[in-house]
């Protein structure tokens, strides 16, 4: 599979996002150790989990416990796997969503995603989301402490603007490799922060990248020039929307979540979709 860089780490072009296989409408856990493997067996090295991604206040890493099993069940080279995981970002168990990124709990969120994952470190540790209740250099500077003491191997932000993808970068001293933004045909407002990406030479790894859980099979009918693309390419919009975003810039890893097998084996198929330049002009047109 074509690969792209996190850091100096090659990674797959595609990744497979975890949060469907742990929040509402979950699949049961063999078919949910099924998709993580058919991803690993078609070539993805990349997993995008978060302590976040569970259900109930009881729940709390269930995507983080479900990957560490994926990759030890699997047949292949787990060490060849990038798994990323965030902290910041809560669920009380109610289905709404907090933020808690205060550095006291973002040393503690780091301890159970270790523990969960079952490493040393972790291989990729992102800032979920800022939190307006705690200075945003407060919160990054905990990550300029994991990255010293060993405890994660790579820093990432997620969720952030412009300016706090430079605050960010300055405070890690360089140190910054990946930003998780919404990103998709139907969420474009990140496109600065891409832009800005490709400019510094950061990981982009848009999340939601078919439209979200809920939209993402209708993707084509809400964009029609994408079921005209995938039409005359004979493929899915689904991997058209990804094929897209692969040509926005070299830095974008696309982290589609699934909750079949065959959905993500869609995806992934989509690295070797290659666009013509009137195709991507007219996706790119489609969202002004």
């Amino acid at each position: 599979m074509q690969t792209r860089l996190i850091g100096d780490t090659p990674v797959s072009a595609i990744g497979l996002g975890g949060m469907p296989l742990s929040i509402e409408g979950r699949p049961d856990r063999e078919r949910a150790l099924a998709t993580i493997h058919a991803a690993l067996d078609a070539g993805i090295t990349l997993i995008d989990t978060a302590d976040a991604y569970h259900l109930t206040a009881t729940d709390v890493g269930h995507n983080e416990t479900l990957v560490a099993e994926g990759l030890r069940t699997w047949g292949g080279d787990a060490s060849t796997v990038l798994v990323a995981t965030k902290g910041g970002h809560l669920r009380p168990g109610d289905g709404s969503w907090t933020q808690d990124g205060s550095p006291a709990h973002l040393r503690e969120a780091v301890e159970g995603s270790l523990r969960r994952l079952g490493v040393e470190a972790i291989d990729l540790y992102q800032f979920h989301r800022p939190d307006p209740r705690v200075p945003y250099a407060d919160s990054v500077g905990v990550l300029v402490e994991l990255l010293d003491a060993g405890k994660i191997r790579m820093a990432g932000i997620s969720n952030a603007n412009p300016a706090q993808i430079r605050e960010a970068r300055e405070i890690l001293g360089g140190r910054l490799v990946s930003v998780q933004n919404q990103y998709s045909p139907a969420f474009r407002s990140s496109q600065p922060e891409l832009d800005l990406c490709a400019e510094l030479g950061i990981a982009f790894l848009p999340w939601s990248p078919l439209g979200g859980i809920s939209n993402a099979a209708a993707l084509g009918s809400a964009h029609a020039v994408f079921a005209d693309v995938a039409a005359a390419n004979n493929v899915s919009p689904q991997q058209v929307a990804l094929a897209w975003e692969l040509a926005q810039a070299p830095v974008v890893i696309p982290i589609p979540g699934s909750t079949r097998p065959e959905t993500i084996l869609d995806s992934v198929r989509a690295v070797e979709l290659l666009l013509a330049p009137e195709e991507i002009t007219a996706l790119d047109a489609a969202g002004v």
